[in-house]
């Protein structure tokens, strides 16, 4: 999200939320929110440039094909390991605050765990979890070579920040002056958002403060799941998950690994 924004205008360290920049579809303020309200507010974002938007929907349920123009919408998917994605989502839960809770009316105990283990067997397996990051890969694997598809690693992003960031300018046909690339670098590095941590926490999503400071940008890391939690016997059964879920080694390969597309 923090890259296209930078990329679209040119280095801004002075945004508010990247959730005000970039909205997500599919969230609602409040319960009951009418849709309508959502659309007419996507609807009074500026036409003056491209505008950009989170999901985490995936084909079919999100078109790559604007159904009222016609146009191809392009679509710039991020996947990472499951494991690594998966032991941070407890975390995650626990950065909600009290007021996000009491607003939607879940408990606490729906959601929150003493370790990762225990999270794992009595959240993420009986609510399906594990299988989620297996079937949106499975959705947008087939689309991986057309032209308004650019579907990336977190770990190769990792690996390579300025290369990643030059292959989302070159899909997205953006073409940064030296001031510009130099502030798009910037700003999406880990340690500018690691200090900035508050842009990042959805702070103007909703009506209530979702997030406690720093739930978003945490510890960027890559190969430290079992930092977390993640045990070989949870390993083992996310692997089979995946398995069941995800058609074809090659896609399952890429998907823990990242690396060039088959």
């Amino acid at each position: 999200m923090n890259i296209v924004h930078q990329l679209l205008c040119g280095g801004d360290p002075d945004f508010e939320d990247t959730c005000a920049e970039v909205p997500w579809l599919e969230i609602l303020t409040r319960p009951g929110m009418p849709v309508e309200e959502l659309l007419t507010r996507i609807g009074n974002m500026p036409h003056d440039r491209p505008r950009a938007f989170k999901s985490h929907s995936a084909p079919p349920g999100l078109p790559y094909v604007d159904p009222i123009s016609g146009k191809n919408v392009r679509c710039i998917v991020v996947v990472r390991n499951p494991e690594e994605a998966l032991v941070s989502a407890k975390p995650f839960f626990e950065k909600h605050t009290d007021d996000w809770f009491d607003l939607w009316q879940v408990p606490q105990a729906a959601l929150l765990r003493p370790d990762f283990p225990t999270f794992y067997h009595e959240v993420i397996d009986p609510m399906g979890l594990n299988a989620a990051p297996f079937g949106f890969l499975q959705s947008w694997w087939p689309l991986r070579a057309r032209p308004n598809v650019l579907l990336l690693h977190f770990a190769d992003m990792k690996r390579d920040h300025d290369g990643s960031i030059r292959r989302i300018a070159d899909f997205l046909d953006i073409r940064p002056s030296p001031e510009a690339w130099q502030a798009t670098a910037d700003y999406t590095s880990f340690r500018w958002m690691k200090q900035h941590g508050i842009k990042f926490d959805a702070t103007t999503a909703t009506e209530v403060r979702i997030l406690e400071t720093g739930a978003m940008v945490r510890a960027g890391k890559t190969g430290a799941a079992a930092d977390d939690g993640m045990t070989r016997e949870i390993s083992e059964h996310l692997r089979a998950v995946g398995s069941r879920v995800c058609s074809g080694e090659r896609a399952l390969r890429w998907l823990y690994e990242g690396g060039p597309l088959p």
